[in-house]
C-alpha cells in the first residue's frame, strides 16, 4: 500500500443506542485515503450500526469528521459527492431499470431536476461495465438475483466517484469469481486515492485488506494488520477460539488463511 496522505474519515467516541441496548459503544478510529479497511466480527457485534453511524444514516453520539471537516459542517449535497454508501438488502428500487439505478449515483452531481449530462452517462456506462452489468441495463432491478442486484448497487456507488466508500456486506450473494473481481475494483479505488471500509463475513477476503477493524459487543477491540499475530489472536478471541491459522505463499506475498477448528 502506498503511504496514506490524509485522514479521510475520523470518529471519536461514537455510540449508537438501539432501544434497550447499545449497539456501538464509544468507538474511535481513523481511515486514511488510499486505504481499504475490512470491518469484521461475529453477528451482532455492531458492525453495520457503526458503518451507518459513520455514513450519517442512524442517530449517533460522538464526533465524526469527513475529509478533515466535521460531519455537521457539510452541506448535504456536497457530502453526498464525497461519500458513497452501499448497504445490504436495500429495497424500494425494484421497478427501476439497472441503468436508472446506477444513474442514481450521479444525483449529487446534478442540478435539481436536471437531465443526465453526457459525462453522467459516460460515468454510468463505465460503472456498469466495470461490474459486468452493462448487458442488463434495460432489465428491472427486481428481475435480478441477489448477487446480480448487489453488483448493480455497487455500480451505483462507483458512479458517485466519491473519495470515501462505505460498504455493508457488499459480497452478500455474490459468487466466488465476482468476489475476486470486487477485490480488484476495491484496489483500483484505493490506487486512485479513495478510502474504503467494507463489512465482510468472508474472513479470508477480509485478510487481504490493508487493515482490519475487529468488533465485538459494540466495541472496536482491535485495529491491526491482516498478517499480524495480534490480529489473528483478536479474531480468534471474538470467534470463541474456533479458528485455526494457516500460512500460504502467494508469489512473493505471505498470506494467512483462517480455517474453522
Amino acid at each position: 500500500m502506498s503511504a496514506p496522505h490524509k485522514i479521510a474519515l475520523k470518529a471519536n467516541k461514537v455510540s449508537v443506542q438501539h432501544e434497550d441496548f447499545k449497539a456501538v459503544n464509544q468507538v474511535s478510529l481513523e481511515l486514511h485515503s488510499g486505504e481499504w479497511v475490512a470491518l469484521v466480527g461475529p453477528n451482532g457485534a455492531g458492525k453495520s450500526s457503526l458503518l451507518k453511524a459513520l455514513a450519517g444514516l442512524t442517530p449517533a453520539a460522538g464526533y465524526v469528521e469527513l475529509l478533515g471537516k466535521p460531519w455537521t459542517a457539510w452541506q448535504r449535497r456536497e457530502r453526498a459527492q464525497k461519500l458513497a454508501w452501499l448497504g445490504q438488502a436495500e429495497a424500494g428500487q425494484d421497478d427501476l431499470t439497472v441503468y436508472d439505478v446506477a444513474m442514481l449515483g450521479r444525483l449529487p452531481h446534478q442540478a435539481w431536476l436536471a437531465s443526465a449530462s453526457a459525462q453522467d452517462r459516460a460515468v454510468v456506462e463505465v460503472a456498469l461495465k466495470t461490474v459486468q452489468a452493462w448487458d442488463w441495463r434495460d432489465r428491472s432491478l427486481g428481475q435480478l438475483s441477489g448477487g446480480e442486484r448487489q453488483r448493480v448497487l455497487l455500480a451505483r456507488a462507483l458512479a458517485v466517484q466519491a473519495e470515501v466508500y462505505l460498504m455493508d456486506e457488499p459480497l452478500a450473494g455474490v459468487d466466488v469469481p465476482h468476489q475476486a473481481d470486487w477485490l480488484e475494483w476495491v484496489r483500483c479505488l484505493t490506487e486512485q486515492g479513495a478510502a474504503v471500509v467494507s463489512v465482510l463475513h468472508e474472513l479470508n477476503l477480509a485478510l487481504k485488506a490493508d487493515r482490519l477493524w475487529v468488533m465485538s459487543g459494540g466495541s472496536l477491540v482491535h485495529d491491526g494488520l491482516p498478517n499480524s499475530s495480534d490480529t489473528h489472536q483478536a479474531l480468534s478471541a471474538v470467534f470463541q477460539n474456533r479458528l485455526q491459522w494457516r500460512e500460504w505463499q502467494e508469489g512473493d506475498i505471505t498470506q494467512w488463511v483462517a480455517l474453522p477448528k
